[in-house]
């Protein structure tokens, strides 16, 4: 079973610092990656693959620099990126026949493991087919196919959901679930139901740097007490939802129920509710004033 270290880890393009100075140790479980686009997961995790060396620091694996580990480190990962290689004209069952060659799948094996995964991923009845016709959900499914073909200790997921429609969402969650034991997973998205209740933790990441870790339970109560349900008058919610993070607004009747983030009570008659996951993002993601006020309303 790996046990994966990140020793101060920074990446610099040029005169941006992409990644700053991150450490983790990462162990069993499934780890949910969470931060907005610009945050520096895909840097992140392309150093851990391998595909970038740090600028400073460095990435082990049982306490062996994963540049040393050269092959035998790849034998343990498995990476599906955002954006894949495939040939269209191969069909889905040769494509996983010869990536199972790139790995170095045992020819013994190899054949097994491609059923399995054409199966696991429900690509059974259309591994006949050519790549090209695939659709979008198709191509995330055979990518994370790929992934495990192997059977890695180690498997990476950038984006994995990203053109699933929800039937598909939740079987790649259980999917995900299924596999977690002895296994190192980590799903960097910015989907934050895909991981709310499949992850062991949330590492969430802002402008480079690592803000926070923990189980779901440990990292929504940094919000604690930073979570208001309001009933407004229909004129009020457009004011309040200007000034405020909405996580949720909904119509009750000639009224508007918001779920908003603040410091401070954003008006009499707000009321604190538990916060969840969701919350959290959007609590990091649009920055909220010291008098709870939504600064720019945008997301940074």
């Amino acid at each position: 079973m790996p046990e994966l270290k990140l020793d101060r880890i920074t990446k610099h393009f040029k005169n941006k610092i992409a990644v700053d100075n991150v450490s983790l140790t990462l162990r069993e479980g499934v780890y949910g990656f969470l931060g907005a686009n610009g945050a520096g997961k895909t840097t992140l995790l392309r150093m851990i693959c391998g595909v970038l060396k740090p600028t400073f620091g460095e990435i082990s694996c049982n306490g062996i620099e994963i540049g040393r580990l050269d092959g035998d480190y790849r034998y343990l990962l498995g990476y599906l990126p955002q954006d894949f290689g495939y040939y269209p004209e191969f069909t889905a069952r040769r494509y996983l026949e010869y990536l199972a060659a790139c790995k170095a799948v045992p020819k013994a094996l190899a054949k097994e493991r491609v059923e399995e995964m054409l199966h696991l991923t429900g690509l059974a009845n259309d591994q006949r087919n050519k790549i090209k016709t695939f659709s979008g959900g198709m191509l995330r499914r055979l990518g994370i196919a790929q992934a495990l073909l192997n059977d890695p200790e180690l498997l990476i997921l950038d984006e994995p959901t990203s053109g699933l429609d929800p039937k598909e969402r939740i079987r790649f969650r259980n999917i995900i679930s299924s596999l977690s034991k002895g296994r190192i997973i980590i799903l960097s998205t910015h989907i934050v139901s895909d991981v709310e209740f499949i992850a062991d933790e949330i590492l969430l990441m802002k402008q480079g740097r690592m803000i926070e870790q923990g189980t779901v339970a440990e990292v929504t109560q940094s919000v604690n007490g930073k979570v208001w349900e309001y009933l407004a008058a229909p004129e009020e919610a457009i004011r309040m939802n200007e000034a405020f993070p909405v996580s949720n607004l909904k119509n009750e009747g000639e009224k508007v129920r918001l779920r908003l983030l603040s410091d401070t009570c954003p008006c009499e008659g707000a009321i604190k509710v538990p916060p969840g996951l969701e919350d959290v993002y959007l609590y990091h993601f649009e920055e909220v004033s010291e008098h709870g006020d939504h600064l720019e309303r945008r997301t940074l």
